[in-house]
């Protein structure tokens, strides 16, 4: 059960600290952190989360990652479902905590997009649904290739969590303009429960697109890493 906890902090931290920076920091006037501070903002749960809690559940805080790591053949299938629970219960909580303090601002006129992930008309620069779902895709599976490389017990021993959290932040400053970042399905369902949009009519390609690239980047590392 300890891990199943971890998971559900760890995940509540991601989305609290990530979607939070950019709900209430993004557009603060005057001292907004904008893009490149969302992206920091999200690196940096990863980083922390994992230092803190990847001894007790792997730091997986993500659906795809596990569904990822159990395709590489990392994580054992039993956990799949109990992992993707607790990770989106920690989602749901974090983005009902941040409604509670959003709401409490001095005029407040709704959530509007509330951070939440889209395409077309929800994509911050309009970008098509094709466009989402190919660098959804292809920016999860290069996030499982880091996850698998850094975390490979051939890998320098302590270092993984930087790795990930900078990869984590890569890929944000590359895609907040086209989707606002998911590469997470349980971050995507926190949030658009709360949003003003049609966040929830779309949310099906932010689980079908991380979850394809984790299980191809994963294969390619299971591939290109096997030991002569």
């Amino acid at each position: 059960m300890n891990k199943y906890i971890a998971e559900l902090i760890g995940t509540f931290w991601l989305v609290f600290g990530g979607c939070g920076s950019a709900v209430l920091a993004a557009a603060f006037p005057e001292l907004g952190i904008g893009f490149a501070g969302v992206a920091l903002a999200f690196g940096l749960t990863v980083l922390t989360g994992a230092y803190a809690l990847g001894h007790i559940s792997g730091g997986h805080f993500n659906p795809a990652v596990s569904i990822g790591l159990w395709a590489g053949g990392r994580f054992d299938a039993k956990d799949l479902v109990p992992y993707i629970v607790a990770q989106v219960i920690g989602a749901v909580l974090a983005a009902w905590i941040l409604y509670l303090i959003a709401s409490g601002q001095a005029g407040f006129a709704g959530t509007g997009g509330f951070a939440s992930n889209g395409f077309g008309d929800l994509s911050p620069g309009k970008y098509s649904m094709v466009s989402a779902l190919i660098i959804e895709v292809v920016l999860t599976a290069m996030f499982l290739i880091v996850i698998m490389g850094a975390t490979d017990k051939r890998a320098p021993a302590g270092f993984a969590p930087i790795a990930i959290g900078l990869a984590l932040t890569l890929i944000h400053l590359i895609s907040i303009p086209v989707t606002n970042t998911s590469v997470n399905p349980a971050r995507s369902t926190g949030v658009a429960f709360f949003a003003e949009t049609a966040a929830l009519g779309q949310l099906w390609l932010f689980w079908v697109a991380p979850i394809i690239g984790a299980v191809i980047g994963a294969l390619i590392y299971k591939g290109v890493a096997k030991e002569e």
